[in-house]
């Protein structure tokens, strides 16, 4: 029989505590500590090492309604929280991140639900290009469904290096083959009920300027995480949906992976392209070895992907409001403590904790 494991929720609730990242540096406030405990949404899903261990989950969120963390309730089944409802972020009539201010008073601001009828409410900071991920997801749906032949060109430089005309050139592909909402629809259909893209032009366009972006394009970590261990076609099958549900055909998912493996910028919890930035922090494995993509701006840092490394598989996503504002260098994409949180789950899954 197996020992035993901890907790892996309160593993990770330990895991964010630890970092204090209520005292993190604000540019925009001259340096000192955030006004207001930022918004941290992490998600992970350990599948162990093998030898007949059932994969095991949690997601766990903080924010200046939630300082101390709540763990969300997905059940036996790893369904949606029970517990939690999502408002959608939110952008100012100059496409400002109005929610992410200092001085940003909540309670006047006009959130809209996104998703979940629990009791505790989550503010869902902006995914910046983790959205990309979404989009890949779209085109490897486009592909299967023979509405394209082969994967675009542009897919590698959207996901490698985060190339927004290589972004704008996939949306726009997507927009042509009439696989935009049919995207949306697929996700709702596999429970993933965060997981949405709207405002998208048929041009390309899914920035803010573009009527898109902020509070149009949303994702969770839980959902997101979940979207992975869709697209991993080694995982187990999924224990929220009918048994033989598929997101990608096996190929097509493993040719997705293949190229989050190719990942250039390891900058959130992964740490290996700052190596040479003083103060550097190693963080999670870097690419291949986490299969990943990054998502970073002013207000937000994201990052999530499928790690493989010696022996451990497990997938981990990260949403949060600490961007570049937030970060110790110019070449950062946010604080060190990300990184350091990474390390420090690593650790956890590798001793089993």
């Amino acid at each position: 029989m197996h020992p035993p494991r901890p907790d892996l929720a309160h593993s990770l609730l330990d895991a964010v505590r630890a970092q204090d990242f209520g005292s993190t540096a604000d540019s925009a406030r001259g340096g000192a500590p955030v006004a207001h405990f930022p918004s941290l949404d992490l998600a992970v899903v350990d599948f162990g090492t093998g030898g007949g261990r059932p994969p095991r989950w949690a997601n766990v969120l903080f924010s200046r309604e939630h300082p101390q963390g709540v763990v969300a309730a997905l059940g036996a089944r790893a369904g949606s929280a029970a517990n939690l409802r999502f408002d959608g972020d939110l952008q100012g009539a100059n496409g400002d991140s109005v929610a992410w201010a200092p001085d940003a008073d909540w309670s006047r601001l006009p959130f809209v639900p996104l998703a979940g009828r629990g009791a505790l409410r989550f503010v869902a900071p902006y995914p910046a290009s983790l959205l990309k991920l979404m989009v890949a997801v779209g085109l490897g749906l486009a592909l299967d469904r023979g509405r394209i032949d082969d994967w675009p060109a542009a897919l590698l430089p959207m996901i490698v290096v985060s190339d927004n005309d290589a972004t704008t050139e996939c949306v726009a592909l997507l927009h042509r083959v009439g696989m935009m909402r049919a995207l949306n629809d697929r996700f709702a259909q596999l429970g993933l009920h965060t997981l949405q893209i709207h405002g998208t032009r048929p041009d390309g366009g899914w920035r803010n300027a573009d009527g898109a972006g902020v509070g149009r394009i949303h994702m969770t970590a839980w959902d997101t995480a979940r979207l992975l261990w869709l697209i991993d076609p080694q995982a187990p099958p999924p224990p929220w949906l009918a048994p033989h549900e598929r997101l990608l055909k096996h190929r097509t998912a493993e040719q997705l992976l293949q190229v989050l493996r190719r990942q250039a910028l390891n900058e959130v919890l992964s740490s290996g392209s700052l190596r040479e930035v003083p103060g550097w922090v190693p963080g999670l494995p870097d690419a291949p070895a986490f299969a990943h993509k990054t998502g970073t701006t002013e207000n937000y840092a994201s990052d999530a992907g499928l790690v493989q490394f010696e022996g451990h598989r497990y997938i981990v996503a990260w949403l949060s409001s600490l961007g570049t504002r937030y970060a110790p260098d110019p070449r950062c994409a946010t604080t060190w403590r990300t990184p350091a949180l990474g390390a420090q789950i690593h650790r956890l899954l590798e001793a089993g904790a």
